[in-house]
């Protein structure tokens, strides 16, 4: 379970609202996580494939957390 300022990290560190719950931010903030999240379904649960970190790296998904102009860069990182 992470806490707001692990969804931040540096480069959101003085991001005007709250993020926490924005998991598609993980890709660009926490990227070690989310590849270690993949790596256990492939090696652990014996998945044959993945998907991406981006299910709602839309900019009106990104509007709860005013990150709309993040939609472009959250979908590359998340791929």
């Amino acid at each position: 379970k992470l806490e707001e300022e692990e969804y931040r990290g540096e480069k959101f560190k003085e991001w005007g609202c709250p993020v926490k719950g924005n998991n598609d931010m993980l890709s660009i903030t926490q990227p070690q996580i989310i590849q270690g999240i993949y790596r256990e379904y492939l090696e652990v649960g014996g998945s044959n494939m993945i998907g991406t970190n981006t299910f709602s790296s839309t900019t009106i998904a990104m509007a709860d957390y005013e990150m709309e102009d993040y939609a472009y860069e959250l979908n590359y990182q998340g791929a």
